[in-house]
């Protein structure tokens, strides 16, 4: 059986666990190093992002978490998750996952109530436009040898990328009825999965 984990620090890490039980995937919270035990993949989900890194430091995720990451461990960052998956944040006083080969600009809509929403092209997920919902979201300054760039803005700046089995999105998934990029995650999962078997 597939298992993801959710990294339940801070954010919005519930409406990822519904999503996936919905997909019939077994998910649950991670907030210890010894709960990444069995896992074959796993979400960070937004929340703030300063507040995030620091909680991974404090609860001892750091080293197991960018030791996975960085050999292969199914990884998927949400907003604030894309900016604790990235090589480079702007402003960000504590270490990242450097995961992806990106570099993020955190904030880089503006405040709270510059926050939108808007359709994008992911050829990746189909024809279908996706929803995508930004929330004091991040952008991708920067995409490194080795990232796909899965979705832009109309300015040409990425908002979802993907390097190997790590994958990232500006936006947030979660907050819409839309579940294709939950299910391009459970595929990403199961095909590391299928090439370890």
């Amino acid at each position: 059986m597939t298992r993801i984990g959710v990294l339940a620090l801070q954010g919005d890490f519930a409406e990822h666990i519904e999503i996936f039980q919905r997909l019939g995937i077994a998910a649950q919270e991670v907030r210890h190093p010894q709960e990444l035990v069995g896992l074959d993949g796993l979400v960070i989900p937004g929340g703030e992002s300063t507040t995030v890194a620091r909680l991974i430091s404090e609860f001892a995720l750091l080293e197991p978490l960018r030791e996975r990451a960085q050999n292969g461990f199914p990884v998927w960052g949400t907003c604030a998750g894309m900016i604790v998956l990235a090589q480079r944040a702007s402003e960000l006083s504590w270490p990242t996952l450097d995961a992806l080969a990106i570099t993020v600009q955190r904030n880089a809509f503006g405040r709270q109530v510059d926050s939108f929403e808007t359709d994008l092209d992911v050829p990746a997920l189909g024809q279908q436009a996706f929803h995508a919902v930004f929330i004091r979201a991040p952008i991708v300054e920067e995409v490194g040898d080795g990232v796909e760039v899965l979705a832009k803005l109309g300015n040409g700046k990425a908002v979802a990328v993907r390097q190997a089995n790590a994958l990232a999105t500006a936006f947030h998934p979660e907050l819409t009825e839309d579940d294709r990029f939950h299910r391009y995650f459970v595929d990403m999962v199961r095909g590391r999965k299928d090439d370890q078997a």
